[in-house]
């Protein structure tokens, strides 16, 4: 037993654990790779699903398709329920997957601030599920204002109310707004889409908190150029199936998406390890469990403190670093070699796209916005996707959206009310 090859158990198929299994190529290990879905999702692009723009198949690829040539690397299709630490095996709906090392990388989810109620009433956006069924409530909403003939029902109708003004809600917001006033304004009889009102509500003073505050303020302004309203310092005091309230007034409207906040999958629960206030295991500079040089926890499920203070945020591209760095880091231990030192991030830019021919980027040292960086954005998001057929068709959709305004997926395909 003593020359078995060492067996490493990634929980998640996302950008870190993907990424992790991927740079085990060609290492003297067996990787099994456990998920709860068949496919890997390449989330930065799914409100454009939820907006009609894109199909669920362009942004996913089954994961056993990217796998097919790591001979070294399975694929478990389960759910994981816990982690048994003392015995060394990760807990799933299959039964029970020793391990040598583990390697959790089970993302996150939405979170309502302790008002889970609120769920039924405003989707959040994490899923294809999540994406197919706020498309679903966004292209009924007009159906349903066209079937009434109450103004007042019409208006809530065409009244949608995007909650948290983050990168995710500043594109959700632009993009519902692009697809009221330019795809589906000529194709009703008794309302015009033109009078749909967007909202895009932040608790904070500024949308965009993350970026610097002059990128901040050219995103509110394409963002109104868009016919977006903002509405920022107040909070959302309630949530119902009749619409929201802030700062004691009721807005009504019947689709409500939320894009406020987030928290971790329970895989702190899992490992009885500290966490943050987000859920997130706090995690050593390897990535390590504190006690446990065995597991590792990366992207959004892990909290990581860099040396400047500040700490490594939850985006794909940090994700995709961290899940190398393990692999490399685990490598290194197995062949008695040289470990690489503490994971240091690597900062290329956070980017945010706010319509058709509008985005910003911040490089840190410089920033830039308008055209030239709405083409960059779409170069950079295009370039991630898994597979040469899945770029091609998202670049031809993409082009024929910004000539034609058309979004070519406008499928109503669940029979279900707005209030569920």
């Amino acid at each position: 037993m003593t020359n078995a090859k060492k067996r490493v158990v990634i929980v998640g198929a996302g950008f870190a654990g993907l990424s992790a299994a991927k740079a085990f190529k060609g290492v003297d290990v067996q990787v099994t790779l456990i998920d709860r879905r068949n496919y890997h999702l390449f989330q930065p692009l799914l409100y454009q699903v939820a907006t009609a723009a894109l199909s669920p198949a362009q942004i996913a690829q089954p994961i056993r398709g990217i796998l097919r040539k790591y001979p070294n690397c399975s694929v478990n299709l389960a759910d994981v329920t816990g982690v048994d630490k003392a015995r060394r095996v990760v807990i799933t709906s299959d039964g029970d997957v020793p391990y040598d090392y583990l390697v959790i990388a089970t993302g996150s989810t939405h979170t309502y601030f302790g008002k889970d109620s609120w769920s039924r009433f405003a989707p959040g956006l994490k899923s294809i599920e999540d994406a197919t069924s706020i498309r679903q409530r966004i292209l009924s909403a007009f159906e349903r204002a066209e079937a009434s003939d109450n103004p007042a029902e019409q208006k809530s109708f065409m009244t949608f109310i995007v909650v948290g003004g983050g990168p995710t809600g500043v594109e959700m917001a632009g993009a519902i707004s692009e697809l009221a006033r330019h795809t589906l304004k000529d194709d009703f009889r008794k309302i015009d889409p033109l009078q749909t009102r967007v909202i895009l509500a932040e608790a904070g003073n500024r949308v965009l908190n993350g970026f610097p505050e002059k990128l901040s303020h050219r995103a509110e302004k394409d963002l109104r150029k868009l016919g977006v309203e903002i509405v920022t310092g107040h909070p959302v005091a309630d949530c119902n199936e009749d619409g929201v309230t802030m700062n004691d007034t009721v807005i009504p409207a019947k689709t409500v998406i939320w894009a406020a906040g987030v928290k971790a999958s329970p895989a702190a629960e899992w490992l009885q390890a500290e966490k943050d206030r987000a859920g997130r295991v706090i995690v050593n500079t390897d990535m390590s469990v504190p006690g446990h040089n065995d597991i590792f926890v990366l992207g959004d499920t892990a909290s990581l403190q860099l040396p400047d203070g500040r700490f490594v945020p939850g985006l794909a591209q940090p994700a995709m670093q961290q899940g190398r760095y393990v692999a490399k880091l685990i490598a290194h231990r197995i062949s008695d070699t040289s470990a690489p030192g503490p994971f240091i991030y690597k900062h290329y830019g956070m980017m945010a796209t706010i319509g058709r021919g509008a985005a910003i980027v911040d490089f840190g040292k410089f920033t830039m916005d308008g055209f030239i960086t709405w083409v960059m954005w779409g170069v950079i998001h295009l370039l991630p996707l898994i597979g040469f057929r899945n770029r091609f068709v998202v670049m031809c959709d993409w082009l024929w959206s910004y000539f034609t305004h058309e979004r070519g997926v406008r499928l109503i395909t669940v029979a279900q009310s707005q209030k569920d």
